[in-house]
C-alpha cells in the first residue's frame, strides 16, 4: 500500500486537470465533474496500456514524441485559459439578468467536460513520465510477472487520481453550495484562466529549455 500512498500525493498535486476538476463542480455540480473525470481516467488508461505493452520506455526516450506532446499541451491549455478568461470578461460588462441567463445557457454537456479532461491529460506531458518513469520504479523483481505488476500498479495510480479529482470536485462544490456573488466568480474564473496559461507557459518554458 506504500505505493498507493505515493500516488496519492503525486496525483493530488495541483495541476491542469485538477483545476478542471474543480471548476466543472463550481460551474456542473459534483456528480457532473465526476463524470468529467472519466475522461482523464480513459487517457491515463491508454498511457497504462503503453507502459504494459512496453512502449513506454520507447515514448519516454523519444524527443520527437515528447515534443509534440509538450506543444500540444502548451497549446491547449493556453486555449483553455484564453477561453475562460474572456468567457468572464464578456460577462464582466452584461447586466445582472444577462449574466443570469448566460450562466443558464453556457452549462457544457458532460461529453465536453470529458473530453477537456480527455484532452489536457493525454498532452500532459508529466502524465507520460508518471506512467513510463514513476510507476515503473515500484515493480519488484522477482514477485511475479513484471507485465502484472505494472497493471496492477497503473490501476492502483487510476484510482489515486480518481481520489484526488473528487477531493477537488468536492472544494468546487463547496465553493459552488457558498453561491458566491457573481464579482467572486468573474475573479475566480479569470485565477483559473491566468493559473491555465501560466501552466502552459510553464511546459513551453520547459521545452525550450529541453
Amino acid at each position: 500500500m506504500g505505493f498507493l500512498a505515493v500516488a496519492l500525493l503525486v496525483a493530488l498535486t495541483p495541476g491542469a486537470n485538477n483545476l478542471l476538476a474543480l471548476r466543472h463542480a463550481m460551474v456542473r455540480g459534483f456528480g457532473a465533474s465526476m463524470v468529467g473525470v472519466c475522461g482523464r481516467l480513459i487517457a491515463f488508461a491508454i498511457l497504462v496500456v503503453a507502459v504494459v505493452a512496453g512502449l513506454g520506455p520507447l515514448l519516454s526516450a523519444s524527443v520527437w514524441a515528447l515534443t509534440l506532446i509538450k506543444w500540444a499541451g502548451v497549446v491547449y491549455l493556453a486555449y483553455l485559459g484564453i477561453t475562460v478568461l474572456w468567457a468572464s470578461f464578456r460577462r464582466g460588462g452584461d447586466p445582472d439578468d444577462a449574466i443570469a441567463k448566460a450562466s443558464e445557457q453556457v452549462r457544457p454537456t458532460l461529453t465536453a467536460l470529458a473530453r477537456k479532461e480527455f484532452l489536457v491529460a493525454i498532452s500532459n506531458p508529466k502524465a507520460v513520465l508518471v506512467f513510463t518513469a514513476f510507476v515503473p520504479q515500484f515493480v519488484v523483481a522477482g514477485h511475479g510477472s513484471l507485465t502484472a505488476q505494472l497493471a496492477v500498479l497503473g490501476a492502483l495510480y487510476l484510482v489515486a487520481e480518481a481520489v484526488a479529482a473528487g477531493v477537488f470536485a468536492a472544494a468546487g462544490t463547496v465553493i459552488r453550495a457558498a453561491q458566491m456573488s457573481r464579482q467572486a466568480h468573474r475573479r475566480l474564473d479569470r485565477a483559473t484562466g491566468v493559473a491555465l496559461l501560466g501552466m502552459a507557459g510553464l511546459i513551453a518554458a520547459e521545452s525550450a529549455t529541453a
